[in-house]
């Protein structure tokens, strides 16, 4: 297995990119597969977006990602925006849990299931629904169950009435805000539960992140996910999601349908201590949806292991600053990077640091500077901020004045091999 590791800075000057190598000999003794490791000096160019070779995938968009990393291990149109149809609730639950979490709102809370959410919602609406009576009270646990285990519509129409006083404001004043917030710069939101309208628009790799962000961030609301049947109103239906009663480990997440979207799902499973996380969408058959989701985590399962690439506070690079005491800055993860590999050892590896620079001094010890990138396979495979390991103070005024000179040179020298 190879490995290359290149840094990439944007100056501030110009629009171009400046390459400076990292470190090679802090990553050695971290490869314990004994990949071959080179240090480059050359640009990294994006990784183009299409199919592993080892798998082949008949979802029109999909995504499997490793949900300790974030590692991506196969995907097939991940950035095109379709209807997300019911898949779309997962948005919804999140801003309910982020809610309970901040306290703005109890579990024991209840609200009204008004005219508009039983009619729209309810069960003569003649979709997906939790039976709830018009006019009654429900509590906030109740509703989550009803929205995430028997996917009802009523279920998050009135959740987003009480949190925003109608669906419209709840899907900009709450969905859309936090998902930018969570980094879902795509998606787009107009109701709260997924129901056909052009605004409701997803990627199947920002809704991987959201399960992800779930799953890691809020453990004790996502066993609801994993609930097999709920009954509300002496009505009894079954979690919809197909692998919880078809695959070793599966326990979650949501399914989805509509005639503009196409038949969709987000499933997770956890085998031998991995957890992977899938995301089909625009299938035509609710039988090749569970097929396809599970043949692509037991694919992850049987192929990948996970490696360590850098230990958490390793030093992986350095960072130019301009105007400090000291002309760069030693960055390092606080968390482990890892990724994901083929167990056969066939994967090529190349890491790259991105960050805006140079940095401006001073930089305070644990400041964030930028990314780490690890494609593997021409794929992005796991992205993972680095940190300042040390603080570097504001140097003299000489010092500053000569890197504002290197700088503007630097920056001339680029604008005119540019227009050449």
């Amino acid at each position: 297995m190879a490995f290359r590791l290149v840094s990439l800075r944007r100056t501030r000057f110009t629009a171009g990119a400046l390459v400076r190598g990292l470190i090679a000999t802090a990553l050695v003794a971290s490869i314990g597969w004994g990949g071959a490791l080179y240090a480059a000096n050359q640009s990294v160019q994006g990784a183009k977006k299409t199919e592993d070779a080892g798998f082949d995938g008949d979802a029109p968009t999909a995504i499997l990602i490793e949900a300790s990393s974030g590692s991506v291990l196969f995907e097939k149109n991940a950035d095109e925006l379709r209807a997300p149809s019911s898949m779309m609730k997962l948005m919804t639950a999140e801003v309910i849990f982020n809610a309970v979490k901040k306290g703005d709102i109890k579990l024991t809370d209840e609200y009204r299931i008004s005219e508009n959410a039983w009619r729209r919602g309810g069960a003569p609406s003649g979709g997906s629904t939790m039976f709830a009576a018009i006019n009654s009270k429900v509590s906030v646990d109740d509703l989550l169950h009803g929205a995430i285990i028997q996917s009802g519509n009523d279920a998050c129409i009135a959740l987003a009435e009480a949190m925003a006083g109608n669906e419209r404001i709840f899907a900009a004043d709450f969905m859309t805000k936090r998902a930018r917030e969570l980094g879902l710069v795509k998606s787009t939101f107009a109701n709260s539960n997924g129901l056909p309208d052009p605004g409701n628009k997803m990627t199947v790799r920002e809704l991987g992140i959201l399960a992800r962000h779930i799953i890691l961030d809020f453990p004790e609301f996502y066993k609801l996910f994993g609930e097999k049947e709920f009954t509300w109103n002496k009505i009894r239906q079954p979690n919809r999601n197909p692998l919880l009663n078809s695959m070793e480990g599966a326990d979650g997440l949501k399914t989805g349908y509509t005639k503009e979207g196409g038949y969709g799902m987000v499933g997770s499973a956890v085998q031998n201590g991995t957890r992977l996380i899938v995301v089909v969408n625009g299938l035509d058959d609710p039988e090749d949806r569970a097929t396809e989701a599970r043949k692509m985590l037991e694919w992850g399962f049987r192929n990948f292991e996970t490696r360590t690439l850098m230990a958490a506070e390793q030093p992986v690079g350095y960072a130019k600053v301009f105007g400090g005491e000291s002309r760069s800055v030693k960055l390092v993860a606080k968390t482990p990077v890892k990724v994901m590999v083929h167990k056969n050892g066939s994967d090529k590896l190349i890491a790259r640091i991105v960050y805006s620079g140079p940095v401006r001094a001073p930089v305070e010890a644990g400041q964030r500077v930028g990314v780490v990138k690890v494609w593997r396979s021409g794929n992005i495979a796991v992205e993972t901020p680095v940190y300042a390991a040390e603080a570097v103070g504001t140097g003299s005024t000489m010092r500053r004045a000569i890197d504002g000179a290197s700088e503007l040179v630097i920056g001339m020298f680029r604008a005119g091999a540019e227009k050449l």
